[in-house]
């Protein structure tokens, strides 16, 4: 569609040739690059691994609950960036882990059965105890999964 801005009365018309050969893309994804010296198939792969990328900022936003930090400091800066880095590295671990086990466990549904894991310290008088809770057989059968020692 082409419409005239300069006229006294607005008017327009369509362009069929465009619209015909726009048509041709419908319900496909088309991937535009200016890197020439790639395959269609890595074109393809690094798109996907973006998106596989994008998927780890979701999953640090929601799964594993790391929320803006604002930092002033170049040293806190990079360190933030770090831990946020290190969490998404465990998290992929543990769904890799999950899924090489056979697991159908997901991963934000083994950390919320294993944070129910504690462990309590106790000190009376100069003896100090430890302990863990009592884990539970879904909590077992996560850590033989995740080829873990048990508590």
């Amino acid at each position: 569609m082409q419409a005239d801005y300069q006229a006294d009365r607005f008017s327009y018309h369509l362009d069929e040739e465009a619209i015909t050969w726009a048509e041709r893309f419908d319900g496909k994804l088309v991937l535009l690059t200016n890197v020439s010296d790639f395959s269609a198939a890595e074109i393809l792969a690094r798109y996907q691994s973006l998106a596989d990328i994008e998927r780890g900022f979701r999953v640090l936003k929601s799964d594993l609950e790391i929320a803006p930090v604002y930092h002033r400091l170049p040293e806190r800066i990079r360190a933030h960036a770090l831990i946020c880095f290190l969490a998404l590295v465990l998290y992929r671990v543990l769904r890799m882990r999950l899924k090489a086990s056979g697991s159908a466990t997901s991963p934000k549904t083994a950390l919320d059965i294993l944070r129910r894991i504690q462990q309590h310290q106790v000190a009376i008088g100069d003896h100090a105890y430890r302990g863990v809770s009592t884990t539970t057989p879904e909590q077992l059968a996560l850590f033989d999964a995740l080829t873990l020692p048990k508590p």
